[in-house]
């Protein structure tokens, strides 16, 4: 059985070959899977994506063409999948519904005390043999207040770290998560969420009802010492309304491991080249931002964990299996 997997980074690569060893048909491939790439699947029953390729209907039309039976996704995420379509062409879809929420949640607070504490600017300076301490003053986060939208694992995960600083902790969620109470957690509306916290994590899927949950109105919300901190999906925030906050000398600092506009950007040396996302360019100009590219799952523990579900998920559609993690089951199982 040929396999092809996409968007595969040098550390994740021997992962891969290790758990797809007894597949002898195993590709991986640096390129975003998109509609110029995707004939590169061609003659291959499974298709593994990473989280920033293109599967719309086009795409998926022409991994189908191609001899295409499953995707499976290395992530959580799949908002970048047109399940409907791929319902339609007879194509099975899985992902990883889980894998370490350490890994996410931990480096959201490397985010969120590298800007407090003025991190990146203080290593510049010290490079270049400066060792003032003008402008570098952070806060301590011991009796602040932590807002935390959304409380599913690594939510939980992040918050339990807040309540090791000795935080307030405020959540949001379509549901309450009794291990957050029992942390002391207060769960308050989106306004208060936005309005009473001194640092803000997202930790939310990207679906129709948060696309864009961080908007000009909840920014407006926000103390003007707040921190913001991102490493779940880029939708979840409007890029040009938060440029315009910051633009105004609103937020003390800002953390965002994600995008909404990251695909062929993230994940590749564009040193060279010229940058044609505005926002983005612009984003980057701010001092007190701090901007990372989507690495907070980058740990050996979640990425072993990722590879070998991803390994299992297709070890179940070749037994006829479906799971926690079949997102489109195959229409011959």
């Amino acid at each position: 059985m040929d396999i092809v997997a996409y968007g595969v980074t040098v550390d994740e690569r021997p992962l891969l070959e290790e758990a797809f060893r007894e597949h002898h048909g195993l590709r991986c491939l640096d390129l975003v899977l998109n509609g110029d790439t995707a004939v590169t699947a061609a003659g291959c029953q499974v298709v593994c994506s990473s989280v920033n390729d293109v599967l719309d209907e086009g795409v998926l039309r022409i991994l189908a063409a191609g001899g295409t039976r499953l995707i499976t996704q290395r992530a959580t995420g799949y908002n970048n999948i047109d399940l409907e379509a791929a319902r339609d062409l007879g194509l099975a879809v899985s992902r990883v519904s889980a894998y370490s929420p350490h890994s996410v949640a931990e480096f959201a607070w490397a985010l969120a005390l590298a800007v407090d504490r003025k991190v990146p600017r203080a290593v510049t300076r010290t490079r270049d043999f400066d060792f003032r301490l003008n402008g570098l003053m952070g806060r301590d986060f011991h009796g602040r207040t932590a807002g935390v939208l959304g409380t599913g694992r690594i939510g939980t995960a992040f918050a339990r770290i807040a309540a090791g600083f000795g935080m307030r902790l405020l959540g949001y969620d379509i549901a309450a998560n009794e291990e957050c109470r029992v942390l002391g957690m207060e769960y308050v509306d989106r306004e208060r969420l936005f309005s009473e916290s001194d640092l803000l994590s997202l930790h939310a899927p990207l679906v129709p009802e948060t696309h864009h949950i961080v908007d000009a109105r909840a920014l407006s919300l926000m103390k003007d010492d707040a921190l913001l901190i991102n490493t779940s999906r880029g939708g979840l925030v409007d890029a040009h309304a938060l440029v315009e906050t910051l633009r105004a000398g609103r937020l003390e600092g800002v953390g965002l491991d994600v995008y909404e506009e990251e695909a062929g950007v993230f994940f590749f040396d564009k040193s060279l080249d010229v940058m044609t996302d505005d926002t983005l360019a612009r984003l980057m100009t701010f001092g007190n931002v701090l901007i990372s590219s989507h690495q907070a799952y980058f740990t050996r523990d979640a990425v072993g964990q990722i590879v070998a579900t991803t390994a299992r998920n297709v070890a179940d559609y070749l037994a006829g299996r479906t799971g926690d993690d079949t997102l489109v089951p195959s229409p011959t199982r």
